[in-house]
C-alpha cells in the first residue's frame, strides 16, 4: 500500500511545533533534516504521523507512547538514545552543526571483533562461467548524476558515459568473445532461454569490468530481476549477480547516443 506522506522537504507542524528528523548519510554522520517548502495539501501526514495513527488503532494498549510520539519527535528520539548505543544524548548532539558520527571500533579504535581481535580478510573463488554461450554476469549500478533511484542527468562522470543511460558496461575481450561491437545496440536477456525478462535497446560500451561481468544502470536493469531472485546467504534481491546473454537488436535512430569519453 502506497500512502501519500510529506516528504523531507516540507515543513512539519505538529501539535507541539515544528519537528524535524534525523538521517543518517552515507559516511556514518546523524544530522537534521529540516523542511522548509509548503506541503502539496493540509491534509498530507508525515510518516511519523502515519504510522503513529496506524499503531493507536492496532495495538492501543500496547505501552508505547503513540501521541507523543506524533506531537514531539523528541520524543521518539529520547527513547532511541536510551536503548541503542551510539545515540547518548541524541537531542543534544544531533542539534550541533553537522551532527555526529556514529561509533565504528574499526575506526576510532582500530578494534576488530574477532577471535584475533585483528581485521581478517578473505578471497572468493573465482565466480563460475556463466554455462550458457554469450553468457555474462550483470551488476546494476548508480551512475555519477544520480541519488538512489533519483536521476539528475544522464552522464556519468565516473565511467566516462554522456548523453545516455541505457547502456551495458562490458569488457572489450568479452566483446570480441562475443562476436559484438561497441556502439551496438543489445537486449539484455535474464533466464536460459527466450522466455526470459527482457531489458531492450541497450547501447554497448567497452569499459574494463572483470571479465565475464557486465554492469548497466538501475533503475533500467530493474526489470531482470524477478521478486524471487534472492542471494542465498543475504536474502536480498540478487541486482549484483544476473546471469544473462546479450542478443543484437536492429539499430533505432537516436538524436544523442550515449558516448564513451575519450580516455576513460
Amino acid at each position: 500500500m502506497i500512502l501519500p506522506t510529506l516528504a523531507r522537504t516540507d515543513t512539519d507542524q505538529q501539535a507541539t511545533g515544528p519537528q524535524f528528523v534525523s538521517i543518517e548519510d552515507s559516511f556514518g554522520t546523524v544530522h537534521r533534516s529540516i523542511g522548509t517548502l509548503q506541503p502539496a495539501s493540509p491534509n498530507v501526514r508525515s510518516e511519523v504521523s502515519i504510522v503513529a495513527g496506524i499503531a493507536r488503532r492496532l495495538v492501543p494498549t500496547c505501552g508505547v507512547p503513540w501521541d507523543d510520539y506524533q506531537s514531539d519527535y523528541r520524543t521518539i528520539r529520547s527513547d532511541i538514545a536510551r536503548v541503542i548505543p551510539g545515540f547518548e544524548r541524541f537531542e543534544e548532539r544531533v542539534l550541533q552543526p553537522g551532527g555526529f558520527l556514529l561509533p565504528h571500533p574499526p575506526r576510532d579504535r582500530r578494534e576488530f571483533p574477532t577471535p584475533s581481535g585483528k581485521a581478517q580478510f578473505s578471497v572468493e573463488a573465482p565466480h563460475p562461467p556463466y554455462h550458457l554461450p554469450g553468457g555474462l554476469i550483470l551488476q546494476s549500478i548508480r551512475s555519477h548524476d544520480q541519488f538512489n533511484t533519483t536521476i539528475y542527468g544522464l552522464d556519468d562522470r565516473y565511467r566516462g558515459v554522456s548523453g545516455g543511460r541505457r547502456v551495458v558496461l562490458v569488457n572489450p575481450n568479452d566483446l570480441d568473445r562475443l562476436g559484438l561491437r561497441a556502439g551496438e545496440l543489445v537486449d539484455i536477456v535474464a533466464g536460459d532461454d527466450e522466455r526470459g525478462r527482457v531489458a531492450r535497446a541497450f547501447r554497448l560500451v567497452p569499459y574494463p569490468t572483470p571479465p565475464g561481468c557486465a554492469a548497466v544502470y538501475y533503475p533500467e536493469a530493474n526489470i531482470l530481476t524477478e521478486v524471487g531472485d534472492r542471494s542465498i546467504a543475504a536474502g536480498t534481491p540478487s541486482y549484483k549477480s544476473i546471469p544473462v546473454t546479450l542478443r543484437s537488436t536492429p539499430p533505432e535512430p537516436q538524436d544523442n547516443p550515449p558516448v564513451l569519453s575519450e580516455g576513460a
